[in-house]
């Protein structure tokens, strides 16, 4: 039998198999399968020239046949978790399910089903995908402290995950608080010693930048249909966008280079070339996308990292020359004198002119991948919030808990039957309130045939 991509990397559309009568109990508790070989999706995935997309290759003729990855679904429920904000952005409690209006493409919807999210009944599962690479090492200690406070948070049928940007899932889904804390801080042992001379000594382990990588593989695999809350935080640079197919950035040489800043950069971008070469995916973010989309998780990205999206061109070097400067004065703090004294030498000598280029491309590229990361969230109706200073990871971490439990989940059972694999427009409405902000997905795709 011959499957799509989408059906046999599991991801599925927003539509669940549950019974009528599933969310007028407390969902029944559910035998977990352990993740198995995290990642396995993805080498399943080969890039198609011709399609302009990744397509889905079995493994085996056994594969191929089997019937493990289909998805029966017995009552089709469209289910989204809806965060309702006044005009003056705070949250708005206490709305029944009388109180929301649901259209189809245009069709009005009866609610089927109607939860609250702060309801210790209904389970959260949640995977916690963070990047540890070299550049987020300023972020790691303060970000996972934040992530133990959430941990602390958890209700008692809620369960946990951890992957990392190694495409690496270092603890499956569990309840327990504790080996959560304890996994959590072995990361940041991973990437830490006790001091940085910068003379060879550097022993450390850092994150292999595949965030991306990390997401799809998630989606693909470590959810199930029963699963009523899946949620994922997504916490990175994304600079895996570079090696994704048809990337959205590619580097290219800067206009008004001068001197030795010329050859410089025309080395930087054959080592960036080189480099994304190696690491080339097998999917675009058009792939991703399209995998969000179908998938039933919210997703929170946090980026960590001075925050240039949306901003005018001179806004964006100001506040990179700021951030150049700071960074410098940290890494100074770090270094031996001898190197110290070095790299104060070549600052003195640094021509302003290219340095100010330089600034000017490189936070262009940087608006690029959060203009890239931004877009994640959005699909799933979460949010993204940038990090840019460690001192703000609690804040983020305790605001993105407290958004989960400010959440309506309201779902209905589409009048449109057709099972023809088609995205469908979802808009709801609180009645007798057109002011009402509303984040949430905006729409699914229908089940196959």
């Amino acid at each position: 039998m011959k499957r799509s991509y989408p059906q046999i990397a599991r991801i599925f559309v927003l539509t669940v198999s549950l019974f009528a009568n599933s969310f007028a109990q407390t969902p029944a508790p559910h035998k977990r399968k352990k993740i198995k070989d995290f990642g396995a999706s993805l080498k399943r995935l080969k890039w198609d020239p011709q399609k302009n997309a990744a397509v889905q290759i079995p493994a085996t003729a056994d594969v191929a046949n089997s019937d493990e990855d289909v998805v029966r679904i017995d009552t089709s429920l469209v289910s989204c978790e809806l965060l309702v904000l006044d005009r003056q952005g705070k949250s708005v409690s206490g709305l029944t399910a009388a109180d929301f209006a649901i259209a189809e493409d245009d069709t009005p919807q009866t609610v089927g089903h109607f939860l609250t999210g702060d309801n210790v009944n209904v389970p959260r599962t949640i995977v916690l995908i963070i990047d540890y690479s070299g550049s987020q090492q300023p972020y790691l200690k303060n970000s996972v402290n934040a992530a133990k406070v959430l941990v602390d948070k958890l209700g008692p049928k809620d369960l946990m995950a951890v992957a990392t940007d190694d495409v690496e899932m270092i603890l499956d889904f569990t309840s327990d608080k504790k080996k959560l804390k304890r996994k959590l801080d072995q990361l940041v042992e991973r990437s830490q010693i006790d001091s940085v001379a910068f003379n060879g000594s550097d022993l450390r382990r850092f994150g292999r930048s595949k965030q991306y990588s990390a997401l799809l593989a998630t989606l693909n695999e470590a959810f199930d249909d029963q699963d009523v809350r899946p949620i994922i935080i997504f916490q990175t640079d994304g600079d895996e966008a570079y090696s994704l197919r048809n990337p959205v950035i590619r580097m290219t040489m800067p206009d008004g280079l001068t001197g030795e800043a010329i050859q410089v950069a025309k080395s930087r971008i054959a080592y960036h070339e080189a480099a994304t070469l190696k690491g080339r995916t097998e999917f675009s973010l058009d792939d991703l996308y399209h995998a969000v989309e179908r998938s039933r998780a919210t997703v929170y990205t946090v980026v960590p990292g001075i925050k240039l999206l949306g901003l005018p061109p001179e806004v964006q070097v100001a506040k990179a020359m700021n951030e150049q400067k700071r960074q410098l004065e940290e890494l100074e703090k770090k270094m031996v004198p001898a190197i110290r004294a070095k790299l104060k030498d070549m600052r003195a000598r640094r021509d302003q002119n290219n340095e100010l280029i330089n600034l000017m491309w490189q936070a262009q590229d940087t608006e690029k991948l959060q203009s890239a990361l931004s877009g994640v969230a959005a699909l799933t109706g979460g949010w993204t919030e940038f990090l840019e200073t460690p001192e703000q990871a609690d804040e983020i971490y305790s605001r993105i808990f407290s958004d989960i439990n400010q959440r309506y989940i309201v779902g209905y059972y589409p009048t449109n039957k057709e099972r023809d694999g088609k995205r469908r427009k979802i808009d709801f409405q609180v009645k007798g309130h057109p002011e009402y902000q509303i984040y949430g997905r905006r729409s699914y795709f229908a089940p196959g045939p």
